[in-house]
């Protein structure tokens, strides 16, 4: 195959499923009678069915990486199911062109009684490989894998992490022209996913990956394209990986509102991101000034001092920065209104504000309990730069040039 042969091409595909076991028990056995008489219609709807992917195509080529966003049970692990030929669309075309390497869900492919090594053997021949060519590849295998002396151990005895670190050897390792990876590879230590990430970026000159993820890192970072799934229809698909991110991100505040703890003795409120104390709200451009304005209302009278940590989130919902106010004296039924800025070193894209407080117990900077918490407080935008996105804080520095004598 040349380089630029489409390796996946998926055209109108549509998978339907029962909600009912009942009645799923009952298609099944009219579907099998329709199967062997011709007369089998799968592309309307029947009670308790619903479509879990609908009218999704897309091609993929030799040296692209198709990253499949959306939440739980937006259809991506169905729609790699149907990748990988474990399940057929009721719509559509599905045509994959070379070998078929695959981690789907964890011991997919594995017989647990067999040995690791033994199942090298099976998933290779599945492949198409000789034994002569696995014997060539299976050293690589199982220093890649990491599993030491356990490889001649059935594979029902290992764990979670070695069966995915097993999995994803066999399937990167026998030169496949196209990768399946669903999310279970995050199963594995953060060593091992270092080096399968470098694995696939080694890979995507000779294959076409598939990776589902709800990492906006990973896909910032590994992927070409992205498909941005919402209850089985695809939103969003292209080579913008910052578009993609912002629809994987509107989801999110429309499902997830700020969470309250301590509230009896704090509240903040109206709270307002802008950049330079002015301009629009929640947008603020690459290193500018960023102003935080909220109420803030306390009601703990035996506390003299708190500290209020407003903790920068970012799309991985990872902290990346932490704004302090140290020993702000506070009396009963305090209220005020405060302002609070920082030098804005973010790269694109969205954020979250996380507000904590704690008594405040000496100058040392020891705190005692936290009396509140508010997560996902608001949310703001970084724009005006298109630095690598994976990075989330860009630090500034100055050089010069030095001669040598």
């Amino acid at each position: 195959m040349e380089n630029n042969d489409i390796l996946i091409k998926v055209d109108g595909l549509a998978k339907k499923f029962c909600k009912d076991f009942k009645h799923s028990l009952k298609y099944g056995a009219m579907d099998i009678f329709g199967n062997l008489t011709g007369t089998n219609d799968t592309t309307k709807l029947r009670k308790k069915e619903f479509w879990a992917l609908e009218d999704i195509s897309f091609e993929l080529r030799r040296g692209e990486c198709l990253g499949l966003i959306g939440h739980n049970g937006a259809g991506k692990s169905t729609l790699l199911k149907i990748l990988n030929g474990l399940i057929s669309p009721d719509k559509g075309t599905v045509t994959m062109n070379g070998r078929v390497g695959a981690l789907i869900e964890l011991g997919t492919g594995f017989n647990p009684i067999l040995t690791g090594r033994e199942n090298i053997y099976n998933n290779g021949a599945v492949l198409g490989f000789s034994r002569k060519e696995i014997d060539a590849k299976i050293d690589e295998i199982i220093d890649f894998a990491e599993v030491g002396d356990f490889i001649d151990s059935p594979v029902q005895n290992y764990s979670s992490g070695m069966r995915v670190r097993l999995g994803f050897a066999v399937a990167a390792q026998m030169e496949p022209d196209v990768l399946l990876i669903d999310e279970i590879l995050a199963v594995g230590d953060a060593g091992f996913r270092m080096k399968s990430f470098a694995k696939m970026q080694e890979l995507m000159s000779r294959c076409a990956i598939v990776f589902v993820t709800h990492s906006m890192v990973q896909i910032t970072r590994v992927c070409t394209h992205a498909m941005y799934l919402e209850g089985g229809r695809c939103k969003f698909y292209g080579n913008n990986m910052l578009q993609a991110v912002e629809f994987y991100f509107s989801h999110f505040d429309k499902e997830h509102a700020s969470i309250e703890t301590g509230g009896h003795q704090a509240s903040v409120s109206n709270i307002l991101v802008t950049e330079d104390g002015a301009g629009e709200v929640g947008v603020i451009r690459y290193f500018k000034d960023v102003y935080v304005s909220f109420n803030l209302q306390l009601n703990v009278p035996d506390v003299a001092f708190v500290d209020v940590m407003m903790m920068v989130i970012d799309k991985d919902l990872k902290g990346v920065g932490m704004m302090v106010i140290r020993r702000l004296p506070v009396t009963e039924n305090f209220s005020e209104q405060l302002r609070c800025r920082f030098n804005n070193c973010l790269v694109d894209g969205s954020y979250y504000l996380k507000f904590s407080i704690y008594e405040s117990l000496d100058e040392s900077g020891r705190q005692g309990a936290q009396l509140y918490s508010l997560d996902m407080a608001t949310r703001f935008k970084v724009v005006g730069t298109q630095l690598m996105t994976y990075v989330p804080v860009h630090i500034d520095c100055s050089y010069e040039v030095v001669n040598e004598a």
